[in-house]
């Protein structure tokens, strides 16, 4: 764990002295993170369009013939949710508000009774042997979570801290669907917070993800690992572009 997130620490500061960048040069940034991001958290969970048809989807407004309708809201929805948590970034907390805010962005076009609402039955998660908290319980956990955070977040590194945030959300799983790419959502809301980059998760590792997140319920080193090292190849990514190489 020390090495990883001293090489990330590493890069980190080589970007931070770097900046800050220049108006356009943030602008490509927010927009290559924004399709990159959209992309993977969708890809994770079973959307099929490609990084360019979801690029075409985002930027033209074209929708991609042969894909299903709710990968186009996913992809769109997902976009409108990247604004919000970038919006967040100049921020220091998280809300209870904020993380129903992601999830409304993202989720209302799919179903907008359920945008941004708790969900009221019970859930499971298919392949993970431990049972998701009852709807009743959801209300309360999800407070308790929000108190915890400035703790957490003081005492921890803050790749450990989003990662956690993530670990603890996904566990809650507080709404009908879309708690995946919520918690993606809310772990880079909390890295930009710190001055770091967001974390992408290509869709290549989604079985270690998945295996390291359900391995996180006794242990979480695993998934903090696997969150550090996207952390730094993201970090890779933006200093390539800040040096002008592809």
């Amino acid at each position: 764990m020390k090495e990883i997130l001293g090489k990330v620490d590493e890069v980190q500061a080589k970007i931070n002295a770097l900046r800050p960048f220049s108006g356009e040069m943030n602008r490509q940034i927010r927009e290559y993170f924004r399709i990159g991001l959209t992309y993977s958290s969708n890809a994770l969970e079973g959307n099929s369009l490609t990084l360019s048809e979801t690029k075409v989807v985002i930027e033209d407004g074209l929708t991609i013939a042969g894909k299903p309708l709710r990968d186009h809201y996913e992809a769109t929805g997902h976009s409108d949710a990247f604004s919000h948590m970038d919006a967040l970034a100049t921020g220091t907390t998280i809300t209870e508000e904020d993380i129903k805010k992601l999830h409304a962005l993202f989720y209302h076009r799919i179903r907008e009774d359920d945008a941004g609402v708790y969900r009221k039955e019970q859930a499971i998660i298919t392949g993970s042997q431990y049972p998701l908290p009852a709807p009743d319980a959801i209300p309360g956990m999800m407070r308790e979570l929000i108190k915890n955070l400035p703790h957490l977040k003081q005492d921890s590194h803050p790749v450990i801290y989003a990662a956690t945030l993530h670990k603890e959300f996904v566990f809650i799983h507080p709404f009908v669907d879309g708690n995946g790419r919520v918690a993606r959502l809310l772990m880079n809301v909390a890295l930009v917070q710190a001055g770091y980059i967001i974390a992408i998760i290509p869709p290549l590792k989604r079985s270690e993800y998945i295996s390291a997140l359900e391995k996180a319920h006794k242990n979480d080193t695993d998934f903090i690992k696997l969150i550090a090292s996207c952390v730094y190849e993201t970090q890779n990514d933006l200093l390539r572009m800040a040096n002008g190489k592809s």
